[in-house]
């Protein structure tokens, strides 16, 4: 099937060889098509809340020759999905609010699992909370840039699996506003993409703050305002981790 976009790539690298795959919201299945046809994993369950996608993703399946290793199914997030039929899970591209909605909806489905990894649009910190909260660490992340958009994804594991190294978990003690919000993995390796972002980010952020001053300081104005510094302050805490300014 060729190669995967950079963001899809990123995901795919995070799914541990020989895993059996849930891939939630698979769209055209082309993670699991591409993970089957390298030898990464020997079989994958594709699921889409939406019939169209679906029907879709297993017209690419069935070109692609793997009916036998990659089953389609017709599911809202993982409640077509039983315990113990896959180990690892995908859900990649949806907003953050509907990534915890999905796992919230099942977490005695996935939280027997050797890993989730996530890749949401939005709302990241919010997701980056629910794990931890969930009894999950996130153990490794990766930010890629793609046709001008910003990508963040994650690999969560149970802060009691075995062989979880210590030293590559963050506990949840350590995990300061910079580290839920922009990623204590990307922050920690200094990630160039993070660095980038941040930057941009900062300008961004400043320029609504110099515009928020001119106006008029009404009650709604310094709320923003008050909005604004505080994603500021937390910027300039990962910045300053990474750079060491």
């Amino acid at each position: 099937m060729g190669r995967l976009s950079g963001r899809l790539q990123s995901v795919a690298d995070f799914v541990t060889m020989g895993s059996v795959l849930a891939d939630v919201g698979c769209d055209h299945g082309y993670l699991p098509i591409y993970l089957i046809e390298t030898g990464h994993i020997p079989r994958a369950i594709a699921m889409d809340v939406n019939p169209g996608p679906l029907r879709h993703a297993a017209e690419h399946i069935d070109r692609a020759g793997l009916g036998k290793y990659i089953e389609t199914r017709l599911s809202d997030g993982l409640k077509g999905l039983r315990q113990e039929e896959a180990d690892s899970l995908v859900i990649a591209g949806m907003g953050g609010a509907l990534t915890v909605r999905i796992l919230s909806d099942t977490p005695d489905v996935w939280q027997k699992m050797r890993e989730v990894i996530l890749q949401p649009q939005s709302e990241i910190e919010v997701v980056r909370r629910y794990l931890y909260d969930a009894g999950f660490c996130i153990v490794r992340e990766n930010m890629v840039e793609e046709d001008g958009k910003y990508y963040m994804m994650m690999r969560g594991i149970s802060k009691t699996a075995a062989g979880v190294q210590e030293e590559d978990v963050i506990p949840e003690c350590g995990m300061t506003a910079a580290y839920y919000r922009y990623g204590g993995c990307l922050i920690r390796q200094r990630h160039p993409v993070l660095l980038r972002y941040l930057e941009k980010s900062r300008r961004q952020l400043e320029a609504i703050r110099q515009n928020l001053l001119r106006q008029e300081q009404t009650e709604a104005i310094t709320l923003r305002l008050q909005e604004v510094q505080e994603k500021l302050s937390v910027l300039k805490m990962a910045w300053e981790e990474m750079t060491d300014e």
